[in-house]
C-alpha cells in the first residue's frame, strides 16, 4: 500500500478541470474542463502524474491502481451500456499520454485498444462496416506492436505499403476489407517474429500494457531532447487518458480534424486548421495523407462545421487564448478529444496578446506575459531579400516563420552530424516524427513534402522557433536515394544548398540574400507602424515593448566600446553603458604601441609608450561620452593578459628562424619572441591580467584613468553631460581595490586642478572571482558600484575554460542531463546565482547606496533577467543587438513579481 491510503489516481473526465494540470496532465485537465462546460466529450478517465512519478521510482505500478482503473472501467463500461472488447459490441478505448506541458508527438498514444480476432467480427457488424473494423483493427496492431511492444515501426510501413503495391493503389484507403484481413495477418506475423509472442487477444491486457507503455514513454530519448530543449523539469511525470474511441474512419460522413483557433503562424483571425475524411487522428498529426483546408468542411458537414464554430469561439473565450483543438465526427456527431492553449510563431504570439487586449479578454500586464524575449530575438532575425534574383523550386505551407538556408540533408542522423561539423543543414523529410528530433534541432529549418500546419513537423518547428515548410507536394523526396526532385525534374541531391521561407512557404535552389528584419529596423528608427502586415507586427511590438518600458524595474544598458556600437545601443533602447572594453581599442594599428609598451627596458621608454596611447585613448573617450551623454559609461580598464597584443607564438617563432635563416635583420620580432616567451603563462586567465596589471606595470592603469577624466573634462566644457563611472577588473581582495582607487583620485584630481573642471567619476570594480564575491561586504567600503562578471564568475566559479569545454565536454554534460542548458548561455542559479545573492546583500549592508549590475553575457539572457531581477540589481548589460530581449524580460519580471505579490 501506498504511505497516504487517502490518494487517489484516478479521476473521471467529470471530476477534473484545468487548474489541476500538475496532477492531471495538459490534455486531462482540458478534456475535464470541456466536459464541465458540456461539450461533445467521449467519457473517460485519467490516471495521474503522481502514478506515473512512482512507476518511475519504483519500477512498478501503485499497488491501488490497477483497482481504480477497474473501477472507472466499470463505470465507462455502465456509461457506454457495453464492456471492453466484448465480442458482439466491443467497447474500445484508446491510451493518450498528457503532460503538464505539451511535448507534441514526444510521448505514446495506442488507439482502438479492445480490438481482437474475435470482437473485430463484432464491431464490423455495430458499424455495419467490415472495412472499417479491420481497419481499426490493424491500425491498433501497427500502433501497439510499435509504442508497446518496441517493433520496428518500418516493418508495419513496409507491409501495408507492400499491400497498396500489389493492388496498385496509392492510398491505404483504397484497400477493402479483404485486403487489410491480409495486412492483419502480417501485422500479426511481423508481432511474432520480432517479440516472440502473439498478439495480445485479451483487451485488459492490451490496456494495461499501453498504460505502462505511456508511463515509460516519459523517459524515451526523444522525450528527454525535447524536454531539455524547451527546459521542461525531467520529474513532471505524464498523465494517462482512458477515453472511449470515437470514430473518424467510418466512411465519407466521417473524419478527423485538427483546428485553431486563430491562425498560429500569423495570429489572424479566421479559419484555420486541417481536416481529414474518412481518418483517424494520427492520419492528420503524421501527415501520412495530405488534408484539406479546416474551412472546406462547411461544404462537407455543414451541420459539424458550425457547431465545430461555436465551440471554438467558446473556448479561446473561456481560455481567453489561441486555442489548439483535435475533433473527429462520427457519422455526423461531433465529438472534442483535446484542447490546449496552442503554440504559435514568434509574430503570432505578439499579434494575438495585442488583439486579445483589444477585445477586453487580457489587460496589458497579461498581454506582457504572452510573449518572450526568445520570440522577440525570433523576430529579429533577418528576412530573404524579396529583390533578389531567385530560383523557385517550389512552394508548401508556410508552418513556421523565417529565413533559413543550409545544405539539403534527408535524415535526422546525417543532419547531427554535419551541424556538428560546423554546416548550416535543411532537414528535408516527407514527414517528420518523434524520431526525427535530434535533426530537427540540428538543422537551421524543417521542409516537408507532406503535412500541413498541424501535422508533427509544424507543431514541434513552432515550438522551437525553427523555420518550417510543410506540405510542398509538387517536391519529390527520395530518403532512401538522398535527393528531391521538383515537378520540372530538377534533381537536388544530398549537400545541394537550399533555401526556405517560412513565411511564404517558397523553396528556392541556392542561397539567397537576407535583409534585417522590419522588427529591426523599428528599433533603428526606420519603421513606424502602419496598415500592412509588417507594420501591424511592428505595432503590436511597440505596445508589448512600451508597456514592458513602463514596468520594469531593471535598467538596461550595453556592453559597447566605440560609438558606433554606442549610437546603435542607444537607438535599441539603451539606457547607458555598462561595459565599456578598453583593451579593444589597443587592437589594429594601436598594437605598436602594447608592443613597445610591453619592450620598454626602461622607466623612459615605458613612459613614451604610454604618452602615445594616451591621446588615442581620450579621442575614444571623447567620441564614447559624446553618443552616451547624459547616460551612465562604465568603463573597465585593461583586463586580458598582455601577451594577447603581442603576435602569435608560432607564426613569430617562424619568422625568426626565417630571416636568420637568410640572414636579415629581426632584432625587434626576436625581442618580440623573447617577450612571449617572458609573458607565457599556463594558463593565462588565471594570471597576469585585470587589476594585477596595474598593480605591477606602473603608469598603465593611471594613463588609463588620465585619459578618461581628460576626455570627461573636454565633453563637459563642450557643454556636454558625461557620467562616468571606472571599473577595476579581477579584484579579489579590498586591498588591491584601495591601492588603485587611492592612485586614480590623485590623477582625477590633478585633471580637476588643470583643467578646473569639476569631475565626479564613480569608482567600483568587477566582481568576477569568488572571493570577491564572498568578501564583498569588505570590497563595497572602497566600490561605488559592483557589476558581476557573471562569464568569468562561471568559469572560476566551476573551474571551466569557456574556450575549452564547451567544445570538448559540454555536449555530453547536456545529452546526460548534467545541465538543462549551458552554465554561459542561462546562469547557473544554484551556485554562480548563490555567490551574485551574497555579494549583493553583503554589498548593500555595507554601503546601501552601492549601484549593482551585471554585465556578462548573461545581461541578455531571458531566464538569467528574471534572476537578476529578483536578486535585486539595479541594471544588466548585454551585446546592442539584446538590448530590446533584456527590456522585454525586465518588464516580465517586473510584471511576474507584482502579480505574485498580489497573490
Amino acid at each position: 500500500m501506498s504511505e497516504n491510503n487517502d490518494q487517489k489516481f484516478v479521476y473521471d473526465f467529470t471530476e477534473g478541470n484545468r487548474d489541476l494540470k500538475d496532477l492531471l496532465g495538459g490534455k486531462g485537465a482540458n478534456l475535464a474542463e470541456m466536459t464541465n462546460l458540456g461539450l461533445p466529450v467521449p467519457p473517460g478517465f485519467t490516471i495521474t502524474t503522481e502514478a506515473c512519478k512512482v512507476y518511475l521510482e519504483s519500477g512498478s505500478e501503485p499497488v491501488e491502481l490497477r483497482d481504480e482503473v477497474s473501477a472507472h472501467l466499470d463505470a465507462l463500461e455502465q456509461q457506454m451500456g457495453k464492456k471492453l472488447g466484448q465480442a458482439d459490441d466491443p467497447l474500445l478505448v484508446s491510451v493518450r499520454s498528457g503532460a503538464k506541458f505539451s511535448m507534441p508527438g514526444m510521448m505514446d498514444t495506442v488507439l482502438n485498444i479492445g480490438l481482437s480476432d474475435e470482437s473485430v467480427a463484432g464491431l464490423a457488424r455495430q458499424a455495419d462496416n467490415e472495412r472499417f473494423a479491420w481497419d481499426s483493427y490493424r491500425r491498433l496492431i501497427q500502433m501497439f506492436g510499435k509504442t508497446v511492444l518496441g517493433v520496428e515501426g518500418e516493418l508495419f510501413e513496409d507491409a501495408l505499403d507492400e499491400a497498396k503495391t500489389a493492388k496498385k493503389v496509392a492510398s491505404d484507403t483504397d484497400l477493402d476489407a479483404a485486403d487489410l484481413k491480409k495486412v492483419v495477418k502480417h501485422f500479426k506475423k511481423i508481432v511474432k517474429a520480432e517479440t516472440g509472442r502473439d498478439f495480445p487477444q485479451d483487451p485488459r491486457e492490451q490496456m494495461d500494457l499501453a498504460i505502462e507503455a505511456v508511463f515509460n514513454s516519459w523517459n524515451t530519448d526523444r522525450a528527454k531532447l525535447y524536454r531539455r530543449q524547451e527546459r521542461i523539469p525531467g520529474d513532471l511525470g505524464t498523465a494517462v487518458n482512458v477515453c472511449s474511441m470515437v470514430f473518424g474512419n467510418l466512411g465519407p460522413d466521417s473524419g478527423t480534424g485538427v483546428a485553431f483557433t486563430r491562425d498560429p503562424a500569423s495570429g489572424h483571425a479566421g479559419v484555420y486548421g486541417d481536416y481529414l475524411q474518412n481518418a483517424q487522428g494520427e492520419d492528420v498529426v503524421a501527415g501520412i495523407r495530405n488534408t484539406v483546408p479546416l474551412a472546406d468542411l462547411e461544404s462537407i458537414d455543414k451541420t459539424s462545421y458550425d457547431q465545430l464554430m461555436h465551440i471554438m469561439n467558446t473556448l479561446e473565450t473561456h481560455y481567453k487564448d489561441l486555442c489548439d483543438i483535435e475533433f473527429t465526427i462520427e457519422r455526423g456527431q461531433l465529438w472534442m478529444l483535446q484542447t490546449r492553449v496552442g503554440k504559435r510563431t514568434a509574430g503570432a504570439a505578439f499579434r494575438i496578446a495585442t488583439q486579445l487586449v483589444d477585445q477586453g479578454l487580457i489587460d496589458e500586464a497579461e498581454a506582457l506575459q504572452r510573449v518572450t524575449g526568445a520570440q522577440l530575438a525570433q523576430l529579429m532575425f533577418p528576412k530573404f531579400d524579396e529583390d533578389a534574383k531567385v530560383d523557385q523550386i517550389g512552394r508548401g505551407i508556410a508552418a513556421s516563420p523565417g529565413a533559413a538556408v543550409g545544405k539539403a540533408v534527408f535524415d535526422s542522423y546525417t543532419a547531427v552530424k554535419w551541424s556538428r561539423s560546423g554546416e548550416k543543414v535543411i532537414l528535408i523529410r516527407r514527414e517528420t516524427n518523434p524520431d526525427d528530433l535530434d535533426g530537427m534541432i540540428a538543422a537551421e529549418g524543417i521542409l516537408t513534402s507532406r503535412g500541413g500546419k498541424t501535422s508533427h513537423a509544424a507543431v514541434v518547428a513552432r515550438g522551437m522557433g525553427k523555420t518550417c515548410v510543410c506540405g510542398a507536394e509538387e517536391l519529390e523526396v527520395d530518403t532512401k536515394r538522398r535527393r528531391m526532385t521538383t515537378s520540372d525534374g530538377q534533381v537536388v541531391e544530398e549537400g545541394d544548398v537550399v533555401s526556405i521561407d517560412g513565411s511564404t512557404g517558397k523553396v528556392y535552389l541556392g542561397e539567397v540574400p537576407v535583409v534585417p528584419s522590419p522588427v529591426v529596423e523599428y528599433f533603428e528608427g526606420r519603421m513606424h507602424a502602419g496598415a500592412d502586415d509588417a507594420d501591424e507586427l511592428v505595432a503590436a511590438v511597440h505596445r508589448i515593448m512600451a508597456y514592458a518600458d513602463r514596468v520594469r524595474r531593471l535598467r538596461v544598458r550595453a556592453n559597447a566600446d566605440n560609438a558606433e556600437d554606442a549610437n546603435r545601443a542607444r537607438r535599441f533602447g539603451a539606457q547607458g553603458i555598462g561595459l565599456c572594453r578598453t583593451e579593444h581599442m589597443f587592437l589594429g594599428e594601436r598594437r605598436q604601441y602594447v608592443e613597445r609598451l610591453i619592450l620598454a627596458d626602461t622607466d623612459a621608454e615605458r613612459d613614451d609608450a604610454l604618452e602615445a596611447l594616451l591621446p588615442l585613448q581620450k579621442t575614444d573617450f571623447v567620441e564614447l561620452f559624446e553618443a552616451m551623454d547624459g547616460l551612465p559609461v562604465t568603463v573597465r580598464l585593461l583586463d586580458p593578459p598582455l601577451h594577447e597584443f603581442l603576435p602569435d607564438i608560432t607564426e613569430l617563432s617562424v619568422r625568426v628562424a626565417l630571416a636568420e635563416s637568410r640572414k636579415e635583420p629581426h632584432e625587434n620580432d626576436l625581442r618580440l619572441l623573447q617577450a612571449v616567451h617572458r609573458l607565457h603563462e599556463q594558463n593565462p586567465m588565471l594570471g597576469l591580467r585585470g587589476v594585477r596589471l596595474g598593480l605591477v606595470i606602473p603608469g598603465l592603469f593611471t594613463m588609463q584613468v588620465r585619459a578618461i577624466a581628460e576626455a570627461a573634462a573636454q565633453r563637459i566644457d563642450a557643454k556636454g553631460d558625461p557620467r562616468v563611472e571606472i571599473m577595476i577588473p579581477l579584484v579579489g581582495t579590498v586591498q588591491e581595490l584601495e591601492i588603485v582607487r587611492e592612485e586614480a583620485e590623485q590623477v582625477i584630481a590633478e585633471v580637476r586642478a588643470r583643467t578646473g573642471v569639476e569631475l565626479k567619476l564613480a569608482l567600483g570594480t568587477m566582481i568576477e572571482l569568488p572571493r570577491a564575491a564572498v568578501t564583498a561586504g569588505q570590497i563595497a567600503e572602497a566600490a561605488e558600484f559592483f557589476s558581476f562578471g557573471t562569464n568569468d564568475l562561471t568559469q572560476t566559479v566551476w573551474g571551466f575554460s569557456r574556450d575549452d569545454v564547451e567544445a570538448s565536454f559540454f555536449t555530453a554534460y547536456l545529452e546526460k542531463g548534467i545541465f538543462g542548458v549551458s552554465p554561459f548561455e542561462t546562469i547557473d542559479k544554484d551556485g554562480v546565482g548563490a555567490l551574485v545573492r551574497s555579494a549583493v546583500q553583503a554589498g548593500r549592508a555595507t554601503r546601501p547606496d552601492i549601484k549593482l549590475g551585471v554585465c556578462g553575457e548573461h545581461g541578455g539572457d531571458p531566464e538569467s533577467v528574471h534572476f537578476f531581477h529578483e536578486v535585486g540589481l539595479d541594471y544588466v548589460s548585454c551585446s546592442p543587438f539584446r538590448i530590446p530581449v533584456a527590456r522585454l524580460e525586465a518588464g516580465r519580471a517586473a510584471a511576474e513579481s507584482k502579480g505574485s505579490d498580489s497573490r
